[in-house]
């Protein structure tokens, strides 16, 4: 056997995924999860009145977990057909029930039930990250939902905001994602049993054409899984939009985390808010000084990943040919899983991160300062006219002043002062006070505190009601 420093392993196994989410993709959940429709199956087709015991039924329960898989392993080397090889290592097991496994039912019957089961699970498992991610920032943007700073836009201050405002920003796009993603869940069904074809034909032939008996076989089955229901037609497989539609989910919650991870490594540059640093984290090999925001740009990195992937399943769906074709198969294996897997990583980056952001108010106030004249100009402005000054002088003015003031900051170095400028126009009628009061931050930050309680309140808190459990704990494995 190789070395497995020899094999290639996956970084999102070794590095990044947590064990939760590895767990649902695993070999044991897939293969115990077949187990399990096999006895859902046996027990339906039993109380439906086909020739199957309690006995042969308690045999399979007993072994529903234990796995032979060196007898699976080694009977598909000979017959090259997963299902079957687990078919016949179960019946090994099993040898009063071997001859009632999978009666009646395609591979897909627990390779696409499975699958649907897997979406579920997953699913859950990214909702409650989600929502942990959701309580941090909503907590940290009640906290500093009246400290001003500078907006942007094109890149460029604009007006201000707080920063407890544009942490909403980054809550509301995560509360869409999540959206989106609930709808899909309400939405999932079973493949059920459907047949080779999707024509229940199999089915027909067991219950002796009892259509009756066989659409209760299929209420029966998904809710011993948990679902409302089976989808009402399909090829051999489930429609693969439903994974395009997932994928798409969780592009969303990608591109959220990308748009966040942007904003945090810029903040990080302009030494406003930072993302969590260790006492004896190393920044650079190079530069000892250095606090690069790594995190953050991990939650980049992996966010393309995850963009990118998402359109492996449109593709899929889209070239399945009339009933079923198996070109879905070795793509569909690698792009739903390591989707899951990747958001999964880029959520326990987010909730660490958002529990252990870091702000430099006074960073902050100094860089709204620099820019706040500039801002103040409009409300001179108008305050000059309610004193009986013409509006379109003053506006010359003022320009002609943010002009000069400004060539003074870029060019010259020095500091901004459109302030001392005005005060020194007779043109103002104007106190040095009456000037300087409109030199407040907070005048400038519109309803920015109601509007965070209100978003908080109205938006964040039945999203929290309805999906947080309980403290998540970040799982950085590097």
């Amino acid at each position: 056997m190789a070395d497995s420093k020899d094999s290639y392993i996956s970084p999102l196994s070794t590095r990044y995924a947590s064990a939760e989410m590895q767990h649902i993709f695993s070999q044991n959940f897939k293969f115990r999860t077949w187990r399990r429709l096999w006895i859902s199956l046996a027990k339906a087709e039993r109380e439906l009145g086909l020739n199957i015991t309690s006995e042969q039924i308690a045999e399979l329960e007993a072994h529903k977990d234990d796995i032979n898989y060196d007898v699976a392993e080694a009977r598909e080397k000979e017959v090259r057909h997963d299902v079957m090889s687990h078919v016949y290592a179960y019946g090994k097991q099993c040898p009063k029930a071997e001859g009632i496994i999978h009666l009646g039912a395609t591979s897909c019957y627990v390779g696409d039930n499975t699958d649907v089961i897997i979406l579920r699970e997953a699913s859950k498992l990214v909702l409650k990250k989600a929502a942990q991610v959701i309580k941090n920032l909503s907590e940290f943007s009640e906290k500093y939902k009246a400290l001003p700073c500078l907006a942007y836009t094109h890149l460029q201050p604009a007006q201000l905001t707080t920063v407890g405002k544009r942490a909403t920003l980054w809550i509301y796009e995560l509360i869409q994602d999540v959206n989106a993603l609930e709808y899909q869940l309400s939405q999932l069904k079973l493949l059920g049993s459907k047949g080779t074809t999707g024509t229940q034909a199999s089915f027909m032939e067991l219950f002796d054409g009892d259509q009756a008996k066989v659409k209760r076989l299929e209420e029966l089955i998904a809710a011993d899984m948990g679902f409302s229901g089976c989808v009402p037609v399909s090829g051999q497989t489930y429609s693969r939009k439903v994974d395009s539609y997932f994928l798409a989910c969780l592009s969303g919650f990608a591109q959220s985390a990308y748009k966040f991870s942007n904003d945090l490594r810029l903040l990080q540059s302009f030494e406003e808010v930072e993302e969590p640093f260790e006492e004896s984290q190393i920044g650079s090999s190079a530069m000892p000084y250095k606090r690069n925001p790594m995190r953050s740009e991990r939650i980049s990195s992996l966010a393309r990943y995850v963009i990118a992937d998402s359109l492996n399943p449109a593709f899929t769906a889209g070239t399945q040919w009339f009933e079923r074709t198996l070109d879905d198969s070795a793509n569909k294996r690698i792009s739903v899983a390591e989707a899951f897997l990747a958001v999964d990583a880029i959520l326990n980056i987010y909730i660490n991160i958002s529990s252990g952001l870091v702000v430099y108010d006074r960073v902050i106030y100094r860089r709204v300062m620099e820019k706040l004249p500039f801002m103040a100009t409009e409300n001179i402005l108008m305050k000059s006219v309610k004193k009986g000054a013409s509006r379109q002088e003053l506006h010359e003015r003022l320009r002609t002043h943010s002009q000069a003031a400004a060539t003074k900051v870029k060019l010259e170095g020095g500091a901004n002062d459109l302030i001392e400028r005005i005060e020194k126009d007779e043109a103002f009628p104007l106190s040095r006070e009456e000037i300087e009061n409109e030199l407040d931050p907070a005048r400038y930050i519109g309803r920015c505190p109601a509007q965070v309680e209100e978003f908080n309140s109205e938006i964040v808190a039945p999203v929290l009601a309805r999906l947080y459990e309980g403290e998540v704990e970040s799982v950085l494995n590097v």
